[in-house]
């Protein structure tokens, strides 16, 4: 595996391919991230992924700074995986090099929905990364997990309208045997906390199994699993479902009529903010 920190360098290797597969990530990989290589590996030759932690995407009181940083064993996960034939790890300096004045900012109807309402100019700070890494890399195929659905949406909605010739693959969500999507945020979690999170995915299942017995009553589904994680100690953000098409709510009728239906939630168990999402 080449591992490069600069443009250059990137294009110097990739110069000519033209079924280049690519996975952006933010690093600290765990075994999600390297099912997105694997699946990257069936669609593409040569299979780049990247390492880079996105300041743009993350608010004033975020951890960006305290985000975990880990490339030196991220690089030795990759090797031993044999996936991937191009580490691209740059510095801000050269992602960044002069501030980034032009952003891509989302439709309001996606990206200031959800997430988007409770992290302000986060997916614009995710689409504007994006289309960086995609100009540099220039992928045929890029993959990205079904674990941040909504994120997922806005990048498949941005090659859309820009028609970037690049195909969006989703994976699905990887989780533990206890049910709790696995995340680079799970080692913040103190023991216990660790003990109490996969009651997010119930919840989520808890959703799933009361629109299985035909309840139509959506707020109401939504109320009581908010009820139920914050009697548990949780900070709800939100439990929503929504339209799997476009996020948005969708009606009495269109549920009854088994409209393709996702419930996403968010929480923060002690000072760990966890997302997760159930395609019904």
């Amino acid at each position: 595996m080449k591992v490069v920190h600069t443009i250059e360098d990137l294009r110097d290797h990739l110069r000519g391919q033209l079924r280049v597969s690519f996975v952006p990530t933010m690093g600290n990989l765990h075994e999600g991230h390297m099912a997105l290589m694997k699946l990257a590996r069936q669609h593409g030759d040569p299979v780049v992924a990247s390492i880079f932690v996105n300041r743009l995407q993350f608010g004033p009181n975020e951890d960006f700074d305290r985000y975990p940083r880990t490339l030196q064993n991220d690089i030795e996960k990759l090797e031993r995986e044999r996936d991937v034939y191009v580490l691209f790890a740059p510095d801000e300096r050269e992602l960044y090099p002069e501030p980034q004045s032009y952003r891509v900012q989302p439709p309001q109807e996606l990206g200031d929905i959800l997430e988007g309402e409770c992290r302000p100019g986060f997916f614009g700070g995710v689409s504007t990364v994006v289309l960086k890494l995609f100009s540099c890399v220039q992928p045929r195929v890029a993959v990205f997990g079904k674990k941040d659905y909504q994120q997922l949406m806005v990048v498949r909605n941005m090659c859309r309208q820009f028609q970037l010739p690049v195909e969006i693959l989703a994976h699905e969500t990887v989780r533990n045997p206890d049910g709790l999507a696995l995340s680079s945020r799970n080692m913040y979690l103190q023991p216990t906390e660790r003990a109490e999170a996969p009651r997010l995915y119930a919840a989520l299942q808890s959703v799933q199994q009361h629109l299985q017995r035909g309840e139509c009553d959506i707020e109401q589904l939504e109320q009581q699993a908010c009820a139920e994680l914050n009697g548990r100690g949780w900070q709800v953000d939100y439990v929503a479902v929504r339209r799997r098409r476009d996020l948005h709510k969708p009606g009495r009728d269109e549920v009854a009529a088994g409209e393709p239906l996702v419930v996403l939630a968010a929480a923060k168990l002690g000072a760990t903010r966890l997302i997760d999402n159930l395609e019904l």
